[in-house]
């Protein structure tokens, strides 16, 4: 049996990814979360929040270490940690090999290798793999040099240089001297053949991923501000993003607790195409058309089946999502349950949804990138669909459970329209359609301007009716619905920059409780980066510059975000890492980059 672990903080979680699925390490060399074959499979190593009885994978001192340097390799997804352990040093050098294309390969293969300076070190491996809710123990055979787990149509193979004997759930004790590292392979195969790859060979294809992210991350432009933060992010995104359907996922985990002990624990692992679309936008902002390319083609396959209708999220391969579930058993992380899988989320009506869709297919264009003609008959469905039903309630951008007429929905509606019309300046057209739009649009302008705008707050607020703000609302200078000059705008800024604030830079998305759910939760982080965002377009750089240095302390040590962070202690909160989180970041500090001086 694996020995108890009392549970690390989210940010002493780095993360290991090969664009397909993803797993978390903590800094003791847990893998304490890996889902195959899969981000949205059953958890292979769900110890995160299924407790030890879901099992890990450790590898690290064998007795408790002080970490003395954890980094990834510059412009890699390589994590290396680093322990001091008497008078020696242990490292733990380790990835997942992302490029696999036209080679006889695992889809899975993580390479973790441990390597010692200055004195021998003792080590521990702890390899007790426990698939799906139910914990399953694999059926396990030795074949050649590997151990073989097996549960039906999946297999996972752990190979080791030197030749080690590894039995799941029992710890394996070694000794890693100077010059003579441990390397460790596992391979994952579903529905395919165990393909076995030496130690060595794995290594150097780890080391040939290392030089492909560089080549890649090479490209970005080398004048961005903040450039190594947003290489990171930009970095995080790709590996998030499930390569077989270039579907971005919204984090690699489930029911992550907003609120610790609460009830606000929600399954990430599909695809928000609000979300992705936000991403979208950074990418191309940044030279990557090809990311923004391969999502829009996904999501007109994604929505084919629905459209005109947008659901508000899908599957990696564009499906419905499955129906939210509670996991029983579970103990969840920080002692949080119920434990969900599926989200009920992918029923309701999400009008903002379409503007963000709309504004990436806009942002495609404005590169100097034709929309196929299959994408902008899609998108002319989106906005027709718009125009018909903007005056109905919707859940919002936080999915609330009741219906409202949210004022940040009508503005994404607008906005919908808005880059619809302006997308049919160079591809066609029916007048008769432009007209619909072009009616629709100002009438949306006329309402939100008569009834969202609550003169004694000076501020746009959350519904109509209501007096309440909403951080969302910060998307207002990026629209041009009015002259961001106007005190309207910068009211909206000022009020929810003073009304929502969780001290610092951080901002709760709305006041705190009133979304019908028990509990509380955490500041929203994509909600400061929009401020940065607003204060940046609004004129006022050296104001964002400094909400935006002070935002980066917040990061965990490796450069990641969860979606939210407790005010009080700095401890992130809710699924991490977090795709819009990440996304807002870029385009923050893009809006710096792009700011007058």
């Amino acid at each position: 049996m694996t020995r108890p672990r009392p549970p690390a903080p989210l940010s002493d979680y780095g993360l290991l990814g090969d664009t397909r699925t993803a797993a978390l390490v903590a800094g003791d060399g847990g893998i304490d979360w890996l889902c195959v074959p899969r981000f949205d499979g059953e958890p292979l190593f769900g110890r995160l929040v299924g407790g030890p009885d879901a099992g890990t994978f450790r590898v690290g001192p064998a007795r408790p270490a002080a970490v003395v340097e954890r980094r990834y390799r510059q412009h890699t997804a390589t994590l290396e940690t680093t322990w001091a352990v008497g008078s020696g040093q242990l490292t733990l050098t380790e990835g997942a090999v992302a490029e696999i294309t036209g080679r006889l390969l695992p889809t899975t293969l993580i390479v973790r290798r441990l390597s010692a300076e200055a004195a021998a070190v003792d080590a521990v491996i702890e390899f007790d793999p426990r698939l799906g809710v139910r914990h399953r123990r694999p059926r396990v055979q030795h074949r050649r040099r590997d151990l073989v787990c097996e549960w039906g149509s999946l297999a996972v193979s752990v190979g080791s240089a030197p030749e080690l004997t590894i039995e799941p759930g029992r710890p394996t004790s070694i000794t890693v001297r100077p010059g003579w590292p441990v390397t460790l392979v596992l391979a994952v195969a579903h529905r395919e053949p165990l393909i076995h790859v030496e130690p060595a060979a794995a290594w150097e294809l780890l080391i040939e991923d290392e030089n492909r992210w560089r080549a890649w991350t090479a490209e970005i432009d080398e004048s961005l501000p903040f450039r190594e933060h947003v290489v990171r992010s930009l970095l995080t995104l790709r590996l998030l993003t499930y390569s077989p359907s270039q579907a971005p996922v919204a984090a690699p985990t489930t029911s992550l607790p907003e609120d610790p002990g609460g009830v606000r624990n929600w399954d990430y692992r599909y695809v928000w195409p609000r979300d992705a679309s936000i991403g979208v936008s950074a990418f191309l902002s940044v030279g990557k058309p090809d990311e923004a390319h391969g999502f829009l083609a996904w999501l007109l396959h994604a929505s084919r089946l629905q459209r005109p209708r947008l659901p508000a999220l899908f599957t990696l391969h564009g499906r419905h999502v499955p129906a939210e579930r509670e996991v029983p058993g579970w103990p969840g992380y920080l002692d949080s349950v119920p434990v969900r899988i599926g989200n009920g989320a992918a029923n309701q009506h999400q009008l903002d949804g379409y503007g963000w869709v709309i504004d990436a297919a806009w942002a495609f264009a404005q590169a100097g990138q034709l929309l196929y003609s299959e994408t902008w008959r899609a998108v002319r469905g989106f906005a027709d669909l718009v125009a018909r039903c903007w005056q109905e309630p919707d859940a919002g951008i936080w999915e609330v459970r009741e219906p409202d007429q949210h004022v940040h929905s009508k503005l994404m509606a607008w906005l919908a329209l808005d880059r619809a019309l302006r997308i049919a300046d160079t591809h066609p057209l029916p007048d008769r359609q432009r007209r619909r739009w072009q009616k629709a649009r100002d009438a949306i302008a006329v309402e939100v301007r008569a009834r969202g705008f609550d003169a004694t707050v000076g501020s746009y607020v959350r519904g109509y009716g209501s007096r309440d703000l909403d951080a969302a609302l910060l998307v207002l200078p990026l629209l041009d619905l009015d002259n961001v000059e106007s005190p309207r705008v910068r009211g909206t800024i000022n009020a929810i920059r003073d009304r929502l604030s969780a001290g610092g830079p951080l901002l709760y998305r709305y006041p705190p409780g009133r979304d019908g759910f028990p509990g509380t939760e955490g500041a929203f982080l994509p909600c400061s980066f929009w401020l940065v965002q607003a204060l940046a377009r609004t004129g006022r750089r050296p104001e964002a510059v400094e909400l935006f240095q002070t935002l980066l302390d917040h990061a965990s040590p490796l450069g990641l975000y969860a979606e939210e962070l407790d005010p009080g202690t700095g401890a992130h909160l809710g699924n991490y890492p977090q795709t819009l989180t990440h996304a807002a970041l870029i385009q923050a500090a893009l809006a710096i980059r792009d700011a007058p001086r």
